[in-house]
């Protein structure tokens, strides 16, 4: 069941995704230009690999169900600002995706996932992890830059009067009975 057009699901992977990139992306960027502890940096470091590294498959499943939405809707009936919040939604994703891909492989170690599980590095050569975590820093801003312009949007949408949010809460689905 949908309501207002979004899924309880796709709420919930939506906040799930906002809370994970918006921690990582923050907590990174703090750590990179920050004069902080080393041990607050690895800390950090931990914590966000591990973060991301359970979030891949949810990010993975948001992406499977956006694809499909994507698939029905008919571009040629959007309106020319729907087209370009697809646009840029699919920006984002495309950004995320590469920012995780790159997280990934530009590992110089295992990637221990809080202590549960520890998996290979994928490769072994330093040239090519120096390559990746250059497009992991790089795609990192990219993304920091349309996650601002997206709360941007939802805020010029709400002052609008369109309630963006309210399409996106988790709050009234319970309160009128429609969880899913």
């Amino acid at each position: 069941m949908t309501v207002l057009g979004y899924s309880t699901q796709r709420v919930w992977l939506h906040w799930i995704s906002a809370a994970v990139i918006i921690w990582t992306l923050a907590s990174g960027f703090y750590v990179a230009c920050a004069d902080v502890p080393a041990r607050v940096g690895e800390w950090v470091a931990f914590i966000n690999v591990s973060l991301t590294t359970v979030f891949i498959p949810f990010f993975v499943w948001r992406l499977f169900i956006f694809v499909v939405h994507a698939r029905q809707a008919s571009v040629n009936t959007l309106s020319p600002m729907e087209k370009l919040a697809l646009f840029v939604h699919t920006l984002i994703y495309l950004t995320v995706t590469v920012v995780l891909v790159t997280g990934v492989l530009m590992m110089d170690r295992p990637i221990d996932v809080f202590g549960w599980v520890d998996i290979a590095q994928p490769l072994s050569d330093p040239a090519l992890i120096a390559l990746f975590a250059t497009i992991h820093v790089w795609s990192c801003l990219v993304l920091s830059l349309l996650i601002a312009m997206h709360v941007s949007a939802v805020i010029f949408h709400e002052l609008c009067g369109h309630r963006v949010l309210r399409r996106m809460s988790l709050c009234s689905r319970f309160r009128s009975g429609r969880a899913e």
